[in-house]
């Protein structure tokens, strides 16, 4: 591509940006939205089990925690004996994505159910369609609710007092931290990680080893959660060591 070109589709792309950026700022001044609901409550500490390739069972797990987990690291919980997970984080491209990761996630599902599903950044008149999308690859609900951008937004302003306009993956956390963000928010009195490590490449339900995103915005809301006393904990010692978080030893801290 002549230089010239590629230089005018550079600003072409940064003038986009800045009217996107323009455009979600004000509108989520005039919404002011609050973060996802969520009507239960929690007798015990919240585990969010992610899908990195290493993950341990946290210390003292019974029926008083709680457990999230996100897009197909539902696998992960059923080796631990869990096969209904509490709720569930699920990006919208998992429904009918072609990525090899997509369809990775719909295997390890198929069959599979949790008690509330929220999908993320799914179009709110489409329900049907995604209903449709869930019952293609047979993952079964009790509750389906969908999030939209702007409530995303307002979990990690309200949580942890960081603004993101979303407007690459670098500016946005994962569906992992969200679901952190998610637990906190909603008064979990711990809440616990494991398979969540942004040093870490690949899934645990395929080989790939896909490269994973929003890398520095996680790192830097672990920082701001730790910094500010959260109660965030991880069940990896290995993560413990890396980023600071404190290891889950069994019990809620006084």
């Amino acid at each position: 591509m002549p230089l010239q070109q590629s230089q005018s589709k550079g600003i072409r792309a940064q003038l986009k940006d800045i009217k996107t950026g323009f455009y979600r700022k004000l509108k989520y001044r005039l919404l002011r939205p609050a973060p996802p609901p969520f009507n239960g409550r929690f007798s015990g500490p919240v585990v969010v089990v992610g899908s990195a390739p290493k993950s341990d069972k946290p210390v003292g797990l019974d029926e008083t925690y709680t457990i999230f987990t996100v897009n197909g690291s539902q696998s992960v919980a059923s080796k631990w004996g869990i096969s209904v997970p509490d709720l569930t984080f699920m990006m919208f491209n998992q429904v009918e994505g072609t990525t090899t990761n997509a369809q990775e996630v719909r295997r390890v599902l198929s069959g599979t159910r949790t008690k509330s599903l929220y999908v993320l950044l799914w179009r709110r008149n489409e329900i049907d369609r995604l209903r449709n999308g869930l019952k293609a690859f047979d993952y079964n609900y009790d509750e389906l609710t969908i999030v939209d951008r702007y409530q995303r937004m307002a979990l990690l302003d309200k949580v942890a007092g960081l603004a993101s306009l979303e407007l690459d993956a670098d500016s946005k956390c994962s569906n992992g931290m969200n679901a952190v963000l998610f637990a906190l928010y909603h008064g979990a009195p711990a809440v616990i990680i494991c398979g969540i490590n942004p040093n870490s490449a690949g899934h645990i339900y395929n080989g790939v080893g896909l490269k994973r995103h929003h890398v520095d915005m996680d790192r830097l809301l672990i920082e701001r959660l730790v910094r500010d006393g959260r109660p965030l904990f991880t069940a990896d010692p290995d993560v413990s060591v890396r980023l600071g978080i404190p290891l889950w030893t069994g019990s809620l801290p006084s």
